[in-house]
């Protein structure tokens, strides 16, 4: 019979822990750790039993937590178990947010709330857990890019957030009753429980927040539950507003900080307008609709748009948090109670006075002797404004006929140039109404040309289509400018000295410095600056509006932010050109008093010599004997705008 190899084994070890003295594993004191750890700094090396003197854990030996020792020197311990004599914590802590304890590697362990050696208690200023150091502590993790990224968390900078807050700012100033991140976030009374939004034993649940916020604002609290929007969330319905949805959630501010959505000035909109506008809920809550546009014409809208802090807003008569409907006898604007309520601003007010209609615009009622003032003022001013418009279009379009048949008549553009004009104008026109149309959808002109839901698919048909039509107009200008008269246009075109100094002139003429105005050449400085802002509009609106139309191919061959950039080029360059045409353009041709009420040769081609004469001072006529369409007889003059310049004489405009 073999003898085991295992006993002798066995009965050495049994001799060996006999010679050993017992309870010598837990006779290592603090002393004996000293001869390593002899400092307070962080690393584990240079940490002593002295870090524990003044702490929670004062008087304790090192081996009541790092539990395993067997020798010294010795080797890596294990983490601490807190929960060996904090079972109640330790059971309880088993869920932090969405992290599970021994599931999450983000879950915080002890020493990342409390500290390690240190740990002092939650009265103290100095504790980690100190509700005056609480956002420090939390933000170490949920500050923390990284950490806020692999968990998804929606809510980037809560901390940053809450500092700037109204309980924030009260908690730094030393304020220790102000709420903190647990006075919020402990379910059951406990930190060591904080449970998701999606918990609902949390206390950031849907149906929990007022009952938090109650813990400091109990009458709040009360007067919330009491009103139409706690009995609502009372029965379960998650549409409703609670605290967070009218105050915010980390970034509360005071009701007088102009930023804050219950301040004076923004309730309306801010706060009131995002549920009662809303016609989902409208519909399911039976909820009459335009609300806050009647509100904001009303006399208490028109002076809180300007500024007034004072006048009334939504909880001047509503109420802030005890909010009643009308037909509930407590309520504030209970027919009975208008009175009062309307009292609190405007002293001795009748019974009859307060029960006027608010909701409506100062021209709005809709019923009795108000409804038929309003129909025959309606009527009055379509008949008497319509009226003054048509007497003036009707003066203004024979203002106009009497220019073009003004004689004699200079030729200012050839028919071919009229063209491109025309060409230019139409499809401009066109890409300025179908592009806006697009940014202001909800406007009263782009919902009558596109309805409703902006027609964005007939709006970009016809935006496309012109600017095409531009391009091959400026196109074919190109190829005009190669022709004869082409390049005697463009010459003209060029910028040179003159026109320096003819600006400073005429700017110096305008401020009453000069007594002198330019003698402008075939082309001013106003048209040829106008030129050529055209040409370098059309090449950026072309290059970006061919980015846009082709998005797919632009986002394969360019880098990321690309499209964002171009976008906002042709967005702006779009704004520029509609206002230099509308501001720079129309003023010269049509809105300055010597070719009011416009210069007709955008339409003829030719303007009145009076008027040529006028602009173009500089400019000698040359007569020519032929027929321009009707308007000039065979037998009259035609005078030609080309500069009469002698041999040898240098040119001081180019030659028409």
């Amino acid at each position: 019979m073999k003898r085991c190899p295992i006993l002798p084994c066995a009965a050495l070890l049994t001799l060996a822990c006999l010679l050993v003295p017992a309870g010598r594993v837990l006779a290592f004191t603090a002393t004996d750790c000293a001869d390593c750890h002899t400092g307070s700094g962080g690393d584990p090396a240079e940490v002593s039993a002295e870090s524990l003197i003044g702490s929670v854990h004062d008087g304790f030996e090192c081996t009541d937590c790092h539990v395993g020792i067997t020798e010294l020197p010795h080797d890596t311990l294990s983490p601490v178990d807190c929960g060996g004599c904090h079972t109640d914590e330790a059971a309880t802590y088993q869920v932090h947010g969405r992290g599970v304890v021994g599931k999450s590697p983000y879950i915080p362990s002890c020493a990342d709330c409390h500290g390690s050696h240190e740990i002092l208690p939650s009265s103290d200023r100095h504790a980690w857990t100190n509700p005056m150091n609480l956002p420090t502590t939390c933000g170490n993790c949920h500050e923390d890019s990284t950490l806020v990224a692999d968990l998804k968390i929606k809510f980037k900078h809560p901390i940053r957030v809450y500092s700037q807050s109204v309980h924030g700012r009260a908690t730094a100033g030393g304020v220790q009753q102000a709420a903190s991140c647990n006075d919020c976030h402990s379910t059951g009374g406990s930190a060591h429980m904080i449970l998701p939004p999606s918990d609902m034993r949390s206390t950031i649940a849907h149906f929990n927040i007022p009952t938090t916020c109650g813990k400091c604002h109990s009458s709040i609290s009360q007067d919330y539950w009491e009103g139409i929007h706690g009995q609502i969330t009372a029965r379960g319905e998650v549409d409703t507003p609670v605290c967070t949805t009218c105050h915010g959630e980390h970034g509360i501010l005071p009701t007088d900080d102009p930023r804050s959505p219950v301040s004076p000035n923004r309730m309306a909109e801010a706060t009131c307008t995002p549920c009662h506008e809303s016609a989902t809920l409208n519909e399911k809550y039976d909820l009459p609709t335009g609300r806050l546009q009647s509100f904001v014409d009303s006399y208490h809208g028109l002076k809180s748009k300007a500024g007034d802090l004072q006048v009334a807003n939504c909880a001047s008569c509503h109420g802030a948090h005890l909010i009643l409907p009308s037909i509930d006898p407590r309520s504030s604007v209970n027919p009975a109670n208008l009175q009062k309520t309307c009292g609190h601003c405007h002293a001795g007010i009748t019974a009859d006075v307060a029960k006027q209609t608010i909701h409506e615009s100062a021209t709005g009622h809709r019923a009795g002797a108000a409804r038929v003032v309003q129909i025959i003022y309606i009527t009055l001013i379509a008949l008497v404004i319509g009226g003054m418009t048509l007497h003036w279009l009707i003066d203004l379009v024979r203002q106009i006929h009497r220019v073009i048949h003004e004689k004699p008549q200079v030729r200012r553009m050839t028919t071919n140039e009229v063209f491109q004009h025309t060409v230019l104008a139409v499809s401009f026109t066109v890409l300025v109404i179908t592009g806006f149309s697009l940014r202001f959808y909800d406007s009263w002109w782009s919902v009558l040309l596109f309805g409703r839901e902006g027609g964005f698919a007939v709006r970009g048909y016809i935006h496309r289509g012109a600017a095409v039509v531009m391009i091959i107009g400026s196109i074919y200008h190109a190829f005009y400018l190669l022709t004869p008269r082409g390049r005697e246009f463009l010459r003209g075109m060029l910028p040179n000295r003159d026109d320096a100094r003819q600006l400073l002139q005429r700017t110096k003429y305008n401020l009453g410095l000069s007594k002198e105005t330019p003698q402008f050449g075939r082309f001013t400085y106003v048209e040829k600056a106008e030129y050529w802002a055209l040409i370098w509009g059309t090449v950026v609106m072309a290059l970006t509006g061919f980015a846009l139309w082709f998005d797919n191919t632009v986002t394969h061959w360019f880098p990321k932010g690309a499209m964002d950039v171009i976008l906002v080029i042709h967005y702006y360059e779009a704004w520029l050109a509609f206002l230099a045409i509308l501001i720079w353009h129309m003023y010269s041709t049509v809105f300055m008093p010597g070719v009011y009420p416009m210069n007709p040769s955008w339409i003829t081609g030719l303007m009145p010599q009076r008027m040529f004469e006028h602009e173009h001072p500089a400019v000698k006529l040359v007569e020519h004997r032929h027929t321009v369409r009707t308007r000039v007889a065979a037998d009259e003059p035609l005078m030609d705008g080309r500069e009469k310049v002698d041999p040898g004489t240098p040119r001081r405009d180019g030659p028409t």
